[in-house]
Order: structure tokens, then sequence, then C-alpha cells
């Protein structure tokens, strides 16, 4: 029996796809499942049983015997929000209960952790453990991140396999309920069908062209390729980025989305909303040699086959994975 947690959310339901291809259909998700738009991520995938996130920790004391594996991929995603309560709820007191439990029973988990935990990048974008501490996220979420990655390193006892997620920036299908949080792809795909045109934020950074802020954009299906060597290699526990290694700009995702959509690039933009601007990250990019070093050997998908996927067989469609 394998777990997992969000199992409604845009990479923990593309997860269960995954698994489901590998014939693991006794999986438990866990979830708030009220929201109708999330729980479409799961229609007709092969389920063994759904638990509501506030029961998991009793349902587990009742059937850790059962399970596996858990992935944790539940979490507050949000990066605007500024309620620090909310945060610690969800992403750090939740994680760390889970943490415990999957030390108490023996269990194997890997959780979701962010690429947010760098901030501005000035140290880098190293997964090496002993720059966690000195790392500045530049919002609540991020910190919400890094405190628990520090905590858990620091824990004397720990599950019988552990691996932590820095998710870089991760786009693909079913992330149709995200709102304003959704990749930038599908924000260009719906703003494209509706107008023709794309509007991007302008750089308020004087070593940035308008367009040119560089992200380390890593599509869902490698993503979730990486979770799936991560179940069948259990040796070498720690914290490891998750991007593809090349940062590519956001003029380059807009144009692979017009040319995925047969249409000419009309392109434009805006400034950046005051709300995020200081704290909005210009570069990111994954040192991706610490996973590589234990075995994970898979290519990622360049960022225009992924946007041609995703676009023509999933956004156009209106399919899900």
């Amino acid at each position: 029996m394998i777990v997992v947690t969000g199992a409604a959310g845009f990479i923990a339901s593309c997860l269960v796809t995954r698994l489901n291809a590998a014939n693991f259909n006794d999986i438990v998700v866990v979830d708030n499942f009220t929201s109708e738009r999330k729980l479409a991520n799961l229609t007709g995938k092969r389920l063994r049983e759904y638990v509501d996130r506030e029961e998991f920790f009793e349902w587990l004391d009742a059937h850790h015997q059962q399970v596996e594996f858990i992935f944790h991929l539940g979490a507050r995603t949000d990066t605007t929000e500024q309620n620090r309560d909310v945060l610690n709820v969800l992403n750090l007191d939740y994680s760390k209960q889970m943490w415990l439990a999957c030390c108490q029973y023996q269990l194997p988990l890997v959780y979701a952790s962010s690429a947010a935990t760098y901030g501005s990048g000035t140290l880098g974008y190293s997964d090496d453990d002993a720059l966690l501490p000195l790392l500045r996220p530049l919002n609540p979420y991020g910190e919400s991140k890094n405190d628990f990655d520090n905590w858990a390193v620091q824990q004397p006892a720990k599950p019988l396999f552990w691996a932590g997620l820095k998710f870089f920036n991760v786009y693909g299908p079913n992330e149709y309920h995200k709102g304003r949080m959704a990749s930038v792809i599908l924000h260009a795909f719906r703003q494209i069908q509706d107008t023709g045109s794309m509007t991007l934020f302008r750089s308020h950074n004087p070593e940035y062209a308008d367009g040119e802020q560089q992200r380390d954009f890593v599509y869902v299906k490698d993503v979730v390729e990486v979770c799936f060597f991560l179940l069948h290699n259990r040796r070498n526990s720690g914290i490891y980025n998750l991007g593809t290694g090349e940062a590519r700009t956001f003029l380059d995702l807009t144009l692979s989305t017009f040319a995925a959509l047969d249409r000419t690039a009309d392109i434009r933009f805006r400034d950046t909303p005051e709300d995020i601007r200081d704290t909005y990250q210009y570069f990111t990019q994954a040192d991706m040699s610490k996973l590589r070093s234990i075995g994970y050997d898979r290519p990622f998908t360049r960022l225009e086959d992924g946007i041609s996927d995703y676009v023509r067989n999933y956004l156009v469609p209106g399919q899900y994975y």
C-alpha cells in the first residue's frame, strides 16, 4: 500500500497516474476533498481509499503495517500566503507529525520541499545540507519549507529512508484548479485563446530585460519519474533539487506556447504586482549533480517538447493526466 498526500493536487495526482501505469493500484489518497475542481484530478484513477487529511494519523495508527511507502506532497502552496499560522499548521507542523510517524513505524518517506527556499539565489542553488541554515527565503511560504528542511536534517531519529525534493518551476497537466498559482504556460494558453496575446511581467531589475527573467522549468512528468525512482531506490537519504539544471527565459516559454498553438506571437508587458515585486526571483537553476550522483540518469524534457505535449495533448482537448 502506498500513501500519497495532497493527492487531489497537481503533482500528487500525476504521481498517482504514474503509479497506476506501473500497476500500483493499492493507493491511499489523502487530502481535503472538499474542492470539486481538484477532485477531477483523481477521476478514473485506481485507488484503494480516500482519507481526509485531518483523520490521516489516526488512520495510519490503525493501518501502518500495510503501508509500504509515503509520498507527502500535501502543503499550502500559495507563495503569496502571508498568514504564517496557516503555513505553520500545514507546511511545518503537519510535516513534522508525518516525519515522526514514519520514524515510529519505520516507513520510507518522500516529501515536497521547494526551490523557494533559495530566496534570491545569492548562495546559488546547491542542495548541499551545509547551506540549509544559511538560506534566506523571500516569502513565508519559502520560510515554512526551509524551516522543515532544517528541522528534518537535525533530527536524531529518521525514517527508514527519506528524501526531500526541492521542486523548481513545475508545469504540466492537472493544474487547472491552481488559479493564480498555476504555471505561466497555463496562463499563456488561456490568454492566447482569449485575446491572441500574452502579457508577461516587466523586469524591475536592471540586470534583466523584460521577459528575460529565467527559471528552471521542469515538466511534471519528469518530477513523478524522480518520485518513482526513489520508490525503488531507497539507499541515499537526503534533500535533493528537482529541476532540469537549465534555466530558460519567460520569453522562451511564451514563444513555445504560441508555437504549440500554431499562433503568431504577440507578447506584451505589465508591471509586476507590488505584493510580489520585492520577493520575485529573477533567476533559478537547479544544481542536479546530487540526484545524478545516486544513479538517476533519465534525461529531462526540453522546455519546447514539454510545452508541446502539455498544450496539444492536455490543454487544447481539456484532458487530465
